[in-house]
């Protein structure tokens, strides 16, 4: 009959030969993450999408292909508190301006498709022609200029630093209009949109950020390289 010391013995031994066997066995070198920008950046694509291209459902806004200025400028807003969204301001916080320069040049340079358009709206056709009007033709007598003179008459912004209107979500585009008219949003001076902003009001807001949600992308959606006149304000943006 064995006994208990017995049946100890050979599971010790046992234990022991199953150490030796690990011991002998080579240890596996652990993954090595490539040290690349596009590694680096990864972290965006949970809000914005595959490498920025952010579908026009959401809120999130594209940032593929935009303005290399205008990308710097808003990560250093996020960073210096002009802007004010948690996560960006988290992510942002402790980064140097050439890292976020080096992440304004890397989705500045991205040339990816945009998905399809929507052409259902639930706005107005009289919301739908005002904002139309206010991006074209501005509104004189309340001192508002055409969103097209400072954006380009194909409203896909102008290089270096002002954005396209274009490809963005109706929500994005009402929330960011909302903050310059709220004073949530502000840029370096002079603060051009501030001032625009400040003279709009909700139903504006909506008739515009409407409007330009239908918008198809033009097959070149690039940045015009100069304002098609000069600026109605002056802008901080364009370095005046």
């Amino acid at each position: 009959m064995k006994t208990r010391t017995h049946w100890r013995g050979l599971l010790l031994a046992a234990f022991s030969l199953c150490g030796m066997a690990h011991a002998a066995s080579p240890t596996p070198s652990p993954a090595r993450v490539p040290d690349t920008i596009e590694q680096r950046v990864a972290a965006c694509i949970a809000c914005h999408g595959r490498e920025g291209a952010s579908t026009n459902a959401g809120y999130f806004p594209r940032l593929a292909g935009k303005p290399e200025g205008y990308l710097y400028n808003q990560l250093l807003s996020f960073r210096d508190g002009r802007r004010f969204n948690g996560d960006m301001a988290h992510m942002v916080r402790h980064l140097s301006d050439a890292y976020l320069r080096e992440i304004a040049h890397y989705f500045a340079e991205l040339d990816l498709p945009y998905p399809p358009v929507s052409t259902r709206s639930d706005a107005s056709a009289q919301s739908l022609a005002r904002g139309k009007a206010l991006v074209f033709e501005g509104d004189a007598a309340r001192g508002i200029p055409a969103c097209a003179q400072c954006h380009g008459q194909a409203l896909t912004g102008i290089a270096p630093a002002i954005p396209s209107l274009l490809g963005l979500p109706r929500l994005y585009l009402a929330s960011q209009l909302g903050d310059w008219l709220n004073n949530g949003r502000h840029a370096l001076p002079p603060d051009c949109m501030a001032e625009v902003g400040r003279k709009l009001n909700s139903e504006d807001i909506n008739a515009v950020a409407s409007w330009l949600a239908l918008q198809p992308v033009p097959a070149n959606p690039k940045p015009a390289a100069a304002p098609p006149a000069p600026l109605p304000l002056p802008c901080s943006a364009m370095g005046k």
